[in-house]
């Protein structure tokens, strides 16, 4: 069996007590197919030890007021405290030597994002942020695409929670699709044009951007917190085939032309020539069917939990030494992107007089 890793989590809030469930289920599951985890919760520190209470007392473990009272020093921390403190709780275990999973965003700034992957690289520690959806199931269907897409277009909506109010919409949920997109795309922007408007909050609870990429390939991206409805919803295009990935249905769904384009291209020469009109399904009731052209493809989507999925990469990362599956350098990508669309709403907004 491999060595066993101690973990606390720092932050026990909305996020923080779902990553101490997940290592306290795998911790209890050893011998019950998780044997490659082999980690044992040691504690949970917050700075309000009345709140978190009923969590520490349900896992039966201690919660303490700070890293310095835990029974025994961790191996790896879950660092889910608010975004502005991310770097002064996580540097000092990085440079330590104590690995972190860091909840997104990264840290509060493009600066500090830097410290804690330079801090990461003095204490041989690994980092790991907590982009989620690169976790999820569902993301993994991309890779049936097989081509650069061309366009992609994601809706993250979801109604006002009243959570992660240090921050607008844009760092709380947009940047989950912003690190998506990069990934997929894996080129640096060279153009974002974004607009945010303040419902809720004092910050952005509605947020659309445009990037456009060196490849040609652009991105719409839109996210509410203060949504009627909850939709997670994206599409990607490529030259022959596009993408749907429901990310609330746990559905994913890929299109592909039967014919080839040379075929396309004749067929639509002889309905011009007829004088046809293109209906839904077929011409004029009676020419091709059109759903016969295309081939519809759903993929199978497993039923594993992003957390823990996300908890276990880091776990593998820590014993193997390769670098995380979303490490710090990912981390500060999105966040720099992010950076780039919150100064683009800035700046279109109107001057206060």
């Amino acid at each position: 069996m491999t060595r066993e890793l101690r973990a606390a989590v720092v932050g026990v809030g909305t996020f923080g007590r779902h990553h101490a469930r997940v290592y306290r289920e795998l911790e209890q599951q050893r011998g019950l197919g998780a044997d490659e985890a082999n980690v044992r919760l040691v504690g949970l520190v917050d700075i309000d030890l009345d709140g978190p209470k009923p969590v520490a007392d349900r896992l039966q473990v201690p919660l303490v007021g700070s890293l310095d009272e835990l029974p025994e020093m961790p191996d790896i921390v879950s660092v889910a405290v608010p975004t502005s403190v991310h770097r002064r709780v996580a540097e000092p275990l990085l440079r330590s030597g104590v690995s972190c999973l860091v909840e997104k965003p990264v840290a509060g700034s493009t600066s500090d994002a830097r410290a804690l992957v330079g801090a990461a690289e003095a204490g041989g520690a690994q980092m790991q942020v907590g982009l989620l959806e690169r976790f999820n199931p569902v993301t993994a269907a991309i890779d049936k695409l097989g081509s650069p897409p061309q366009y992609i277009e994601v809706h993250r909506l979801a109604p006002f929670a009243g959570r992660a109010m240090d921050v607008g919409v844009v760092m709380d949920m947009m940047i989950h699709d912003l690190d998506l997109v990069s990934h997929i795309v894996n080129e640096e922007p060279v153009d974002v044009q974004a607009v945010g408007v303040s419902l809720a909050s004092d910050y952005e609870d509605v947020a659309n951007v445009r990037i456009t990429f060196p490849s040609g390939c652009v991105a719409n991206v839109t996210a509410s917190r203060v949504a009627q409805q909850r939709m997670r919803r994206t599409r990607i295009f490529s030259h022959h085939a596009y993408l749907s990935l429901d990310y609330d249905r746990r559905e994913a769904r890929i299109v592909r032309r039967r014919q080839r384009a040379e075929d396309w291209s004749a067929l639509f020469a002889e309905l011009a020539a007829r004088g046809a009109d293109l209906e839904p399904g077929r011409v004029n009731g009676a020419g091709p069917d059109f759903e016969s052209l295309l081939q519809t493809e759903r993929v199978p989507i497993s039923d594993s939990e992003p957390l823990r999925e996300e908890i276990l990469a880091l776990l593998c990362a820590v014993r193997t030494g390769r670098r995380p599956v979303v490490g710090g350098m990912e981390g500060l990508r999105a966040l720099r992107l992010a950076e780039r669309v919150l100064a683009d709403i800035r700046g279109r907004q109107p001057a206060r007089g």
